[in-house]
């Protein structure tokens, strides 16, 4: 049994949360293929006390999708104390926050990768949502969820406290880590830092989940010998692929890889995802939001960036997949 705090999953490989990528409908996607739990997209604690609708949009859950973490970003503990009392209702099984997101408008506000550099912000914001979920636990009589962090190996190659860094989140109540083996400087760039996941093994005792560089099952399976993390986050190696998760439990399982994707499961995955998407948004929103996924589903099959440049232009479901069974099937 694998297991976060109080939460208990079936396997150790976890849907990593990516903005603009894991609504709901790709969750599915992925939980079916045997992600053991997803992640919500970045979810704004300012947005969401502040009530702003399109925070609201990344709160849905559907039961297929259980067990859910929402991820949320900020730097004020006042805000991330009252999202969590917000969410208290709320069917997730977690709540993670977002210590490694890179992007410029995130750390200008001081939150994302910018905590890495105010570890005792850092950790005060564990501390305030720990405490929210302690008072629902309380309230009602049951165990508290896991709150846990997300983070860099570091703001930049200047050689910092890391290990100090993990053991304030620790202290503060963290249920487990999460740690992208690359600088905030290095965005997705070069190659991810394997031995930052595995030299955190000896500095804390919670979890560990490691990222960074998983694009494979056996990618996942490797990282786990090599490192010792007790779990595994694919999250640009999901895009387009949800069999990751598939293949890399048919191998902790010792069962032989699954056949290469033929294009008709490509098709028939697109096709699924395209309809999970119009599930919760107009045709012309979710063909738009599909044009990026559908270029990553083809990747490596002929003629895909011909296929890429005729998706772009489409607008309408039967359109699309009209086009998509006459060309790649």
């Amino acid at each position: 049994m694998y297991q976060i705090g109080s939460l208990k999953l079936e396997n150790p490989f976890l849907l990593a949360p990516m903005a603009g990528i894991t609504d709901s409908a790709f969750r599915r996607l992925c939980r079916e293929q045997g992600a053991a739990l997803v992640y919500s997209e970045m979810i704004s604690c300012k947005g969401l006390c502040y009530k702003s609708g399109n925070t609201e949009s990344l709160l849905a859950i559907y039961e297929e999708e259980k067990p859910v973490a929402y991820q949320l970003f900020g730097s004020g503990p006042e805000f991330l104390f009252r999202a969590a009392e917000m969410l208290a209702e709320k069917d997730h099984a977690m709540v993670d926050i977002n210590m490694g997101c890179p992007v410029a408008k995130v750390v200008k506000d001081g939150s994302g990768s910018a905590l890495l550099n105010t570890p005792e912000i850092a950790a005060e914001l564990v501390k305030a949502v720990v405490s929210a979920e302690a008072k629902r636990a309380e309230e009602k009589g049951c165990e508290p969820r896991p709150v846990t962090v997300k983070c860099r190996k570091g703001w930049d190659d200047t050689p910092w406290d890391f290990p100090g860094f993990l053991r304030r989140m620790e202290d503060a109540g963290a249920s487990a880590i999460a740690i992208h083996g690359r600088t905030r400087e290095q965005f997705y760039s070069g190659t991810a830092d394997w031995e930052a996941i595995a030299a955190a093994k000896d500095v804390v005792s919670l979890p560990v989940i490691g990222s960074g560089d998983i694009f494979s099952g056996e990618d996942a399976l490797r990282m786990m010998k090599e490192t010792g993390c007790e779990f595994v986050m694919m999250g640009r190696g999901a895009l387009g692929n949800p069999w990751i998760f598939r293949d890399a439990k048919a191998l902790l399982s010792g069962d032989a890889l699954p056949p290469e994707l033929a294009a008709e499961e490509r098709y028939t995955m697109i096709r699924r995802h395209m309809e999970l998407l119009m599930e919760r948004k107009r045709e012309r929103v979710a063909v738009c939001e599909m044009r990026k996924h559908i270029g990553w589903y083809i990747k490596g099959l002929p003629r895909a960036a011909e296929i890429r440049k005729r998706v772009n232009e489409m607008l309408t479901f039967t359109e699309l997949i009209s086009f998509l069974e006459n060309s790649i099937m």
